[in-house]
């Protein structure tokens, strides 16, 4: 990625993508939004798990730029929090909409792991978790947050699902 100091203020050097200031800023906005408007949002949190071992110097960019791909709409976010995890804000989403995205991510993350494990002895694993809600004036915004921080803790701690996505309510 070459650096521009246009974006300097609101992009992870590293991958190209949002850092954790813009992203909060944004999703706060929206969800002020979305009360106002009664619609939904999803929050998902993505942890790829690239080994120290592995010296591939655009590896993460690489991967981010998949995942990226797979969301399609502008509207929504993707933002590094920090070494270890991303944020994604999916916005004006329902519920079958948002099963949509992670099937999508999945493939992604799958088409790039086999062109990466035939260059490379070795692939990205990684957990994604998500929330789906509608904000209400009621609801406190760092309650998604915790919910799928926690559930993405969760999903590592378990070796044999990656994906999942919970309601709140």
């Amino acid at each position: 990625m070459i650096y521009s100091f246009r974006n300097s203020g609101f992009r992870d050097p590293e991958t190209g993508v949002y850092n954790q200031t813009y992203f909060m800023e944004v999703f706060n906005r929206e969800w002020h939004r979305h009360i106002r408007d009664h619609q939904s949002l999803a929050l998902l949190y993505l942890c790829p798990h690239i080994h120290e071992t592995v010296k591939q110097p655009h590896l993460l960019e690489f991967f981010m730029k998949q995942v990226q791909e797979a969301i399609l709409r502008t509207t929504d976010l993707v933002a590094r929090l920090n070494n270890n995890s991303f944020a994604l804000g999916l916005f004006n989403i329902d519920e079958p909409g948002t099963q949509i995205v992670l099937q999508r991510i999945e493939d992604k993350i799958k088409q790039f792991n086999l062109e990466y494990g035939r260059q490379h002895t070795s692939h990205v694993d990684y957990e994604l978790a998500g929330c789906i809600c509608t904000p209400e004036q009621d609801l406190n915004i760092e309650i998604i947050f915790k919910d799928v921080e926690s559930l993405s803790h969760e999903l590592g701690r378990e070796k044999n699902r990656n994906i999942e996505l919970r309601h709140l309510q």
